[in-house]
C-alpha cells in the first residue's frame, strides 16, 4: 500500500522469502524421514525452522513498526480526523497489536525446537508449548471471526 514506508516493505519482501524458503526445506525433510529421498533430514528440519523463526521475528519487526506509525497517526490527527477515522487506526492497532502476541508465541515455539544449545531450545515443557500454540490459534481464530464480521 501506498502508506507503507520503505522499512515495512522491506520487512514485507523479507519474511515472504523465508516463507517461500520454509517450505521447500520442510518438504526435502519431510520426504527424507518418509525415505523417499536419501539425505539426513535433520539439517533440513533445522533450517525450516530456522527460517520460520525469522519469519515470525520479521512479522514482529514489521508490526511495529506499523504500530508506532498508526499512534503517531492517532495523535496528529486526534482533533482533526473523524470519529470513525478514528476508530479505523484503533481498529488497526489490535490487530497489530495482536498479530505481535501471535507471533511472540509462535517464535517461542519456533526457537523451543531450534537445536539444543540455542537460546531456550528443547527446554520448554509439553504443557507449555500446547499453551503457546493454543494462544497463537486461538487469537488467529478470533482475527479471523473479526474479518469475517467486518466483510459481512
Amino acid at each position: 500500500p501506498q502508506d507503507e514506508d520503505g522499512l515495512v516493505r522491506g520487512l514485507s519482501v523479507l519474511c515472504n522469502l523465508a516463507n517461500q524458503l520454509y517450505y521447500p526445506c520442510e518438504h526435502i525433510a519431510w520426504a527424507a524421514d518418509a525415505g523417499i529421498i536419501h539425505i539426513g533430514s535433520q539439517k533440513w528440519w533445522t533450517l525450516s525452522t530456522a527460517l520460520w523463526a525469522f519469519s515470525l521475528l520479521l512479522g514482529i519487526l514489521r508490526s511495529l513498526r506499523i504500530l508506532f506509525q498508526l499512534r503517531r497517526k492517532l495523535r496528529q490527527h486526534k482533533c482533526t480526523s473523524s470519529p470513525l477515522s478514528q476508530k479505523k487506526m484503533k481498529a488497526q492497532v489490535k490487530a497489530e497489536v495482536l498479530s505481535i502476541l501471535t507471533d511472540v508465541a509462535d517464535l517461542s515455539n519456533a526457537i523451543h525446537w531450534l537445536p539444543p544449545g540455542f537460546l531456550w531450545a528443547g527446554r520448554f515443557p509439553p504443557w507449555l508449548v500446547g499453551l503457546l500454540g493454543t494462544i497463537s490459534s486461538l487469537i488467529g481464530i478470533y482475527q479471523a471471526s473479526r474479518e469475517g464480521n467486518s466483510e459481512a
